[in-house]
């Protein structure tokens, strides 16, 4: 079973940005982010975007094993049903995800309008990076866009 000290760990490690954007957005920015993050915050195009989320995580779920907290009752599932991951990330659930075989970690924070990818391999980059491009997302590298 995985508690939050593993999380806490995959937390402090290096991290990637799947996001509808290809970089971060400039704090001097000019444009009008947190106007659009609103606007992507409703209803229905919330719904868009984390569908598109939940594609992600279920054609990676095609190559990996899972193991899913749902962070606000703190319950774990091995691998949970595609109908059951999906639903939950269509109900806006905080997940963190450990991908036990590559060691790494996924988190979707409820009401966020992207998803963080830790300590990703190679290997799980170039995946990550060819299914979020696929479904019309971009991956970044926080170290590089901060």
């Amino acid at each position: 079973m995985k508690n939050n000290r593993l999380i806490e760990d995959y937390l402090a490690k290096p991290y990637w940005v799947i996001d509808f954007l290809p970089k971060q957005v400039p704090a001097d920015s000019k444009g009008q982010f947190f106007n659009i993050e609103k606007h992507l915050l409703e209803d229905s195009q919330h719904g868009i975007l984390l569908q598109k989320f939940a594609n992600v995580l279920l054609k990676l779920n095609c190559y990996y094993d899972f193991d899913v907290c749902r962070c606000a009752i703190d319950e774990w599932s091995a691998n949970p049903s595609p109908d059951l991951l999906s639903s939950w990330v269509a109900e806006n659930e905080s997940l963190c995800i450990i991908i036990n075989d590559a060691d790494a970690m996924i988190t979707l924070n409820r009401d966020d309008i992207n998803m963080t990818l830790y300590n990703p391999r190679e290997e799980l980059l170039e995946l990550a990076r060819d299914i979020a491009t696929s479904e019309g997302l971009f991956l970044w590298n926080s170290q590089v866009n901060g």
